[in-house]
């Protein structure tokens, strides 16, 4: 489970958490102390100055992200899967696996990852049936609309928001944590999640079309 040195745009404190410690787990050190390891244009800045502040912190402990924040956002891997057509969530899974277990309160999970249509449905039921909270941890599907290259001054400053959700609460949780680019007059989409699901497959499509 992943967030970058820009989870919210918001001025809120954060924690990423990477469900691979014995990868990451040397590396968490340098994190902290504001060293980017990301080679695009901004993150060594931000990683340093959110970092400094106390804003930012990287862990392994799931524990410690779960009671840390009311908002988790989850960005898995989902590489096309064996069959050519699907994709394969096997990472998105494992980290509702892991994180809902120790969800106790109300919260929302937001995932921003690539699957196929019926996954938030899916997401949902696991996380409700494993969490202690129940069926007070709302899921928001909310796609990364990113060009390569570019993901800080995307998730900045985007030319739109897409948030697939079904209860008031969860849009109130996505409207809150981007209530800075909102008020900026960046569009807000908000859908059904199947719908966010097709818009982020449909935005790569473009993207692959007019590159």
């Amino acid at each position: 489970m992943r967030c970058g040195p820009a989870p919210s745009p918001r001025a809120v404190p954060a924690i990423r958490n990477d469900l691979t410690p014995q990868s990451v787990g040397p590396l968490l050190g340098r994190r902290n102390a504001g060293e980017g390891l990301i080679y695009e244009a901004g993150p060594p800045e931000l990683l340093a100055t959110h970092t400094a502040s106390g804003r930012l912190e990287f862990t392994t402990d799931i524990r410690e992200a779960a009671a840390f924040a009311e908002l988790h956002f989850i960005g898995g891997g989902t590489p096309i899967d064996a069959d050519g057509r699907s994709c394969d969530t096997a990472q998105v899974f494992g980290a509702i696996r892991q994180l809902a277990p120790h969800l106790d309160r109300p919260c929302t999970i937001v995932d921003k990852s690539t699957v196929t249509v019926g996954t938030t449905t899916q997401v949902t039921t696991l996380a409700q049936h494993l969490a202690a909270a129940g069926q007070r941890v709302e899921v928001v599907w909310n796609p990364e609309l990113l060009r390569e290259s570019h993901a800080v001054e995307d998730t900045l400053r985007p030319d739109r928001l897409v948030a697939g959700v079904t209860t008031a609460e969860g849009e109130k949780a996505i409207r809150v944590v981007y209530a800075g680019i909102i008020d900026a007059d960046v569009p807000i989409f908000v859908t059904d999640p199947a719908t966010a699901e097709l818009a982020k497959g449909a935005d790569h499509s473009a993207r692959a079309n007019t590159s």
